[in-house]
């Protein structure tokens, strides 16, 4: 549960970035990090997906 909101509020900065910028990378990227908890019960699975998502932005810009 703590790692769900963890992951939940750094993808909530990362849709306000994003729709402030209008970038679609950190804007999706959010947006998963939102939502993707709820889906994964696996704990490490769960660290695992949130630190590739949090890195995207940082190596993809567009």
């Amino acid at each position: 549960m703590f790692w769900g909101l963890l992951f939940g509020s750094i993808g909530l900065g990362f849709f306000m970035y994003g729709k402030k910028q209008k970038a679609i990378v950190p804007l999706v990227c959010g947006l998963l990090l939102m939502l993707y908890p709820y889906f994964i019960s696996n704990s490490l699975l769960l660290v695992g997906i949130g630190i590739v998502l949090i890195a995207i932005p940082y190596f993809i810009r567009l």
